[in-house]
């Protein structure tokens, strides 16, 4: 299984990174999914609101968590 950091994104040398795209929605509410958290019994999706919400008590379940939020903050104007 790939682990991920929180705060980078970093991943094992060996895996390949796993990144959301556009096609992958928030299991709570249906919006852009921007955190991935891998827990016992599969996969959680997350927007970065849910993501916050429940982060605190999906921490101690889970095996990785994916973070992808900070491409909310990224500055595309050119």
């Amino acid at each position: 299984m790939t682990q991920y950091t929180e705060t980078t994104g970093a991943v094992d040398e060996l895996e390949t990174p796993y990144e959301l795209t556009a096609l992958d929605r928030c299991d709570a509410c249906g919006a852009q999914a921007y955190i991935r958290v891998v827990v016992a019994s599969g996969e959680l999706l997350f927007c970065a609101h849910h993501g916050r919400k429940h982060q605190e008590k999906l921490s101690q379940i889970a095996h990785s968590w994916h973070d992808e939020s900070s491409k909310l903050l990224a500055d595309d104007r050119s």
